[in-house]
């Protein structure tokens, strides 16, 4: 795992933030806007994925149903009480956070496989409560969601997630580098070790992962509010496949690898529209050959690249 408290080399993921800031200043096509948005969603997403998975080592497969609980959350907030996107992205994440607490009391006690399936059982049962509740939530009809803007620039939607994906950065980094982030790294290295030090494992596995779904929840609200339409297959484990492998292709650990994994590969994924049918197969050999050949990832990589200039 790699060591977030570092002086040795500059963070790319700040770097490239702090680019994303300037880029609409250069930047008009819509086009351009829709990648960088989903590059920023997914990337997201995936530093919280591997917040997880990086740090207490449990495999979160029911990710992309916090997700989508999110918006679900605030899209039935906003369709059937009127009440604000804006206020509904946080009723997502506070919701997502509850659910992952409770999951997290359930699961988080077993270790290794046993967790990662029990995350996924639930994922699937709340697919399943989303996609046969059609009274509440249309099921596979979609439901209708109020727009955040009434416009069809992606510009103000680009400023949106580009916030939430510096605010989480930005948590996510502060709490790794703090006494409960040493924790984590403790019980995700040797958890036996970390227990006859005096941590509590399962209380610190819990926070970690409902801090993890909160941040999954709240994005899942700007999603909804961004596409405009939810179904159940925002939910399936083929979302929480590709955001696991920007996650370990990232490299385990790290937070920002993950960020600038997306930015890899969501273009060039885009740019071929006819292997979309097969994305999943490409993700999964790029994991493969990232697992066996090169297993810390970019973030790996870059230390070393860095190291080598340096010398």
């Amino acid at each position: 795992m790699e060591q977030i408290k570092s002086s040795k080399f500059v963070n790319p993921g700040l770097v490239l933030l702090i680019i994303m800031a300037f880029v609409p200043l250069f930047i008009s096509d819509q086009f351009i806007f829709q990648l960088l948005i989903s590059a920023l969603l997914f990337g997201t997403l995936a530093m919280a994925f591997d917040f997880t998975v990086g740090f207490i080592n449990v495999v979160n497969f029911g990710f992309a149903a916090f997700w989508g609980a999110g918006g679900y959350t605030s899209a039935l907030l906003a369709a059937k009480l009127g009440i604000s996107p804006w206020i509904g992205i946080f009723a997502g994440l506070f919701f997502s956070a509850i659910l992952g607490f409770m999951v997290g009391l359930l699961t988080l006690r077993l270790h290794g496989i046993f967790a990662a399936v029990m995350a996924w059982f639930t994922g699937l049962g709340l697919m399943s409560i989303v996609t046969n509740w059609t009274s509440f939530t249309r099921g596979p009809l979609g439901l209708m969601s109020p727009m955040f803007f009434d416009t069809m620039n992606r510009g103000p939607y680009f400023y949106v997630v580009l916030v939430m994906a510096v605010c989480s950065f930005f948590a996510l980094l502060a709490i790794a580098n703090s006494r409960v982030g040493l924790f984590f790294k403790a019980i995700g290295q040797d958890e036996e070790a970390a227990k006859a030090s005096g941590v509590n494992p399962t209380w610190y596995r819990v926070l970690n992962f409902t801090i993890s779904t909160a941040i999954a929840g709240l994005l899942g609200g700007f999603y909804a509010h961004y596409i405009g339409i939810l179904t159940p297959d925002v939910m399936q484990t083929s979302q929480t496949v590709e955001i696991m492998a920007l996650a370990y292709v990232g490299g385990r650990g790290s937070i920002w690898g993950p960020l600038v994994a997306a930015f890899v590969f969501i273009p060039v994924l885009t740019y071929l529209q006819p292997l979309m049918e097969i994305r999943l197969i490409i993700y999964g050999l790029v994991l493969i050959g990232v697992m066996i050949f090169y297993p810390g990832g970019i973030s790996a990589l870059y230390r070393n690249i860095w190291d080598w200039i340096k010398a």
